[in-house]
């Protein structure tokens, strides 16, 4: 069994990975970080030089190869869920949570960060606000959701780990 983590960008899936991966003694996968490492650029560089849809055939690559894992902590980009076949697999390897924020609280989470290229418009906001209105429904077939906006990541990780099944005895 693995915890995916699925959601928009500043919702906590990095930071909440980390801390979730430590309580449980999982390992701690980033499939952001795992693209950068094969495309050997970083992400504002692929989507400038290769485009969108390639970041999204290099995500879709990682997002299969975590079929076989086991005891893992995932964290995802938030725009994994736009391919079916990508939620699917997510599904299919674990139990997963949508961490969600209100736009406000993402917007200030993500200001000054420019990793984040969907971001870098003049009105970051809307774009907040579009985005979330098209993966909305998408992050809604998690298993569960945790809305981050007022937590701290431990109260994150406590809300994670009372909601899967077999994992309320696992704090060290």
């Amino acid at each position: 069994m693995n915890i995916v983590l699925i959601g928009f960008m500043g919702t906590g899936k990095t930071a909440v990975a980390d801390a979730l991966a430590r309580r449980l003694g999982w390992e701690r996968i980033d499939t952001d970080a795992l693209i950068v490492e094969r495309a050997g650029m970083s992400i504002p560089d692929i989507f400038a030089q290769d485009g969108e849809p390639h970041f999204r055939d290099l995500e879709t690559a990682v997002i299969r190869d975590l079929a076989g894992k086991r005891r893992c902590v995932v964290s995802t980009g938030g725009g994994c869920v736009m391919r079916v076949d990508n939620l699917r697999a997510l599904r299919a390897t674990g139990t997963v949570i949508s961490l969600a924020a209100r736009p406000d609280v993402i917007m200030a989470r993500c200001k000054g960060d420019t990793n984040r290229p969907l971001l870098q418009g003049e009105n970051p906001l809307a774009t907040i606000h579009e985005l979330l209105g098209l993966r909305s429904p998408l992050y809604a077939q998690a298993h569960h959701t945790v809305d981050t906006s007022d937590l701290t990541i431990d109260q994150v990780v406590d809300a994670i780990v009372a909601l899967v099944p077999g994992m309320s005895g696992k704090k060290s």
